[in-house]
């Protein structure tokens, strides 16, 4: 290969690595999180930029948030995932959203959907962050049925949501 081959081919593999990369979205931008609480009680935090994924497989998620997760799967294992601006893949990507229903400025519930992709079911843990206490909570999870959306629902007004232990059901 003479030197214009070698660079022709470096020149490819950089725009390509930079074009199928340009869907994912690795950090979340800064916002202002605001949470109703009661008719007279906000709940307000400046949340910095940040990633999506605290560590391997990890999600944290606020409300107000909706995201798209590409997943690969080996040996009925989910091996990776990635947060993606698009669903561009959605026989693999798991979708979530993550939301407070309000009325008369007060908290009327928090409420998480997931749906599953998959041919099978899917599971995973979730701790939560409540206003007014101090410390994560663990928190039931029902499995989600293959190629369904599950509805988790709290009256208590959420912080964040740390979802891990992605796995199907055997």
């Amino acid at each position: 290969m003479n030197i214009f081959q070698k660079f022709v081919f470096l020149f490819f593999l950089i725009i390509s690595k930079f074009v199928f990369a340009q869907n994912e979205n690795e950090f979340r931008e800064a916002f202002t999180l605001k949470i109703a609480v009661d008719s007279m009680t906000f709940y307000q935090q400046e949340i910095g930029k940040s990633k999506y994924f605290v560590k391997d497989n990890i999600l944290q998620i606020y409300p107000g948030e909706h995201l798209f997760i590409e997943t690969e799967v080996k040996d009925d294992k989910i091996q990776t995932m990635k947060i993606v601006k698009e669903n561009k893949n959605p026989l693999k990507t798991i979708e979530i959203e993550f939301s407070q229903k309000v009325s008369g400025r007060q908290n009327k519930g928090m409420t998480l959907s997931v749906s599953n992709p998959f041919d099978k079911n899917l599971n995973y843990d979730a701790i939560i962050n409540v206003v007014g206490k101090k410390g994560w909570f663990e928190t039931s999870i029902i499995p989600i049925k293959p190629k369904l959306k599950n509805f988790e629902m709290w009256s208590q007004p959420i912080i964040t949501i740390v979802l891990n232990n992605w796995r199907f059901d055997k």
